[in-house]
């Protein structure tokens, strides 16, 4: 069955949108909202701006939806757009700090808030005092060495391991060989096992 035939996927989902079908486009952003943010959350470290840039991206699809190929896939299509406004927004505010993952969420007017930190919000509450001391420590520190990987390799890793993208869809979104994907991505695995070798288990499994 082509994808076009099969009325679930991303692109028959498109194809019946340009036909006037608005419950197609709710689907749409029902299926990729999340992943989208959490892509844009870990490229700007703005949970509230990662929204915006989601937002403004589903926006952008309804403004360009004529435009859409049906032999495209819609998941190359919509990550590269909001790969661009992730872009555009970190080349405006190059000039200000990038907010570190494993520090505390601040208030508008610079204190500490009460809340924590971007790196801690996966914590589960309800796990054991020392569990949930070890499993803190762990999320801080794999944020922490996420947010380290150079711009190029952090972009791939989380388009691969954050998204579940194939490395050619990749390839497409950033505009570059797939083998020079795959480098990327071996050279992130690599300095990722290398931050977390104080975590052996966690490190095995990068490998």
């Amino acid at each position: 069955m082509s994808p076009i035939a099969d009325p679930t996927t991303d692109e028959a989902l498109m194809v019946r949108y340009q036909r006037g079908d608005r419950q197609a486009f709710t689907l749409l952003v029902r299926r990729h909202q999340t992943p989208l943010f959490h892509f844009a959350v870990r490229q700007i470290g703005s949970p509230g701006v990662a929204e915006e840039v989601v937002q403004d991206a589903f926006v952008r699809v309804v403004q360009n939806a004529a435009d859409f190929k049906h032999e495209a896939r819609f998941t190359t299509w919509v990550y590269t757009i909001v790969r661009n406004l992730c872009i555009d927004h970190l080349r405006k505010r190059a000039l200000r700090k990038h907010p570190s993952l494993d520090e505390p969420v601040r208030g508008k007017d610079g204190s500490d808030t009460a809340g924590p930190s971007l790196g801690e919000r996966t914590e589960d509450p309800h796990a054991s005092v020392e569990r949930e001391a070890t499993g803190k420590e762990l999320s801080v520190k794999i944020a922490a060495a996420v947010e380290a990987l150079p711009d190029e390799q952090r972009e791939v890793f989380l388009l691969r391991e954050g998204s579940n993208l194939p490395f050619k869809e990749i390839a497409e979104i950033t505009g570059v060989s797939e083998n020079t994907v795959k480098s990327r991505m071996r050279y992130a695995l690599e300095r990722l096992q290398q931050a977390l070798s104080d975590y052996e288990e966690y490190a095995h499994a990068l490998r």
